[in-house]
Formats: structure tokens, C-alpha cells, sequence
């Protein structure tokens, strides 16, 4: 099947999406730059790989984009925290989950690792989590108190699960939410965009990681 969107054709597709969504993309909000993290949900080989079962196409074609924005972060010293989704190989801590999809990303296998043109730096927080939201069960609300982070930029796949799921439980903590239209990927454009228009109407500013950057130069 054809991938919705490229590297290549990404900034057109974006433009799409904003245009789509503009209407209820209306709580306009500027990074508190001292108080903002960037949190990439995902990005694993298990997810990207184009052989794997749970293949996400969108997950390539943001891949450029989120080295620019990791490297942004980076360079103005805040902090960029990543997720893992994994299972233990027994699937003890699988649930409903188990029988919901055929495959598993499971713990310690190379499939789990986070994308090598994207990984962390050895200081940099790694949250592994087993269900779609990075808040559920994890430390990451303790690491974002600990950081005194008030503005969350969410970034990774899928756009529609854990982004989304992700946005939806920062925004019931009282998070500021920038979510990034280029910068979040799905396995076909409906779902991307749904979530996109959901939560410009409800939970998160839709923003792109070029805006991010200027934000953070500023």
C-alpha cells in the first residue's frame, strides 16, 4: 500500500492538515521557553521498520523532521524525553491488549530500540510504558514535576493511540499541549487527521516543528 505521506511530500500534506483543522485550532499559545519539553512517543524499529507487522508508514516520513527538532531542543538545553512501548516476553503485562493485536514489541529485542537516527543521549529520560498513554503507570508525570515542565510538545506515532492518548491525559493534568501535525504519524491519513481535528477542538495547540523551533530560538 502507498504511504499517505513522505518525507518528501510532508510540508504539503501539513499544510493540508492546518487548513483543515484551523477552524478549531483556536487557543492560540506561545512555548514557555523554561518550561517546555519535547516528548518523541515511540519512534522503535518494531514501529518502523517496513517488514514489521505493525508497520507505520507516517513513522519514516517524520523521521527528518524530528532530528531537526530533537537537535532544536538540544541546543537550547531543554530536556527530550522518549517512550518505549514494550511487553514482557510472557505477555504478563500484556491485558486486553494481547487480544487486541497479533503483535507484540517485546522487551530487550532489537525491535524495541528507538530509532538510531533519533536516540537519546545517555542522560536523556527514556519512559517504557505498556499501554498507548506515556502518563499510564509511568514516572513521566514525576519526571515533568521534577522539571518544573508546563508546556508539552508531542511528537512520534501512532498519531491516533498513543499521541493522542498522550495528549489527551497531559491536558487532564493541567499540561499546555503543542501537537505536532508534521511531526506525528499514523498508518493512513483519516486517522491522522481525526486526531488532528479532535484535539484542536479540545485538548492541544496543532502546530508544526518549524514553529516549535522559532519558538524555542526566540
Amino acid at each position: 500500500m502507498k504511504p499517505y505521506v513522505t518525507s518528501n511530500s510532508i510540508e504539503k500534506k501539513t499544510q493540508h492538515w492546518l487548513k483543515k483543522t484551523n477552524s478549531f485550532n483556536t487557543h492560540r499559545m506561545e512555548l514557555d521557553r523554561g518550561k517546555t519539553a519535547l516528548l518523541v512517543i515511540d519512534m522503535q524499529d518494531f514501529f518502523l521498520d517496513p517488514d514489521s507487522p505493525t508497520f507505520t508508514c507516517g513513522g519514516p516520513a517524520i523521521l527528518p523532521t524530528l532530528k531537526k527538532l530533537i537537535a532544536a531542543f538540544r541546543e537550547a538545553e531543554r530536556p527530550v524525553i522518549y517512550t518505549r512501548h514494550v511487553h514482557h516476553p510472557d505477555r504478563i503485562d500484556a491485558g486486553i491488549m494481547g487480544w487486541w493485536w497479533e503483535g507484540m514489541c517485546i522487551e530487550g529485542s532489537h525491535e524495541s530500540e528507538i530509532h538510531k537516527e533519533i536516540a537519546p543521549l545517555p542522560h536523556e529520560k527514556v519512559i517504557t510504558k505498556h499501554r498507548y498513554s506515556s502518563f499510564y503507570n509511568t514516572d513521566l508525570e514525576t519526571v515533568l514535576r521534577c522539571l518544573k515542565i508546563e508546556d508539552l510538545v508531542i511528537s512520534g506515532i501512532m498519531t491516533n493511540l498513543c499521541c493522542e492518548s498522550t495528549a489527551r491525559d497531559a491536558y487532564y493534568r493541567d499540561y499546555r499541549v503543542f501537537f505536532l501535525a508534521d511531526g506525528t504519524g499514523s498508518i493512513n491519513e483519516e486517522m491522522h487527521l481525526a486526531s488532528l481535528l479532535n484535539l484542536a477542538f479540545g485538548f492541544a495547540l496543532v502546530t508544526t516543528a518549524e514553529e516549535i523551533i522559532q519558538q524555542l530560538r526566540k
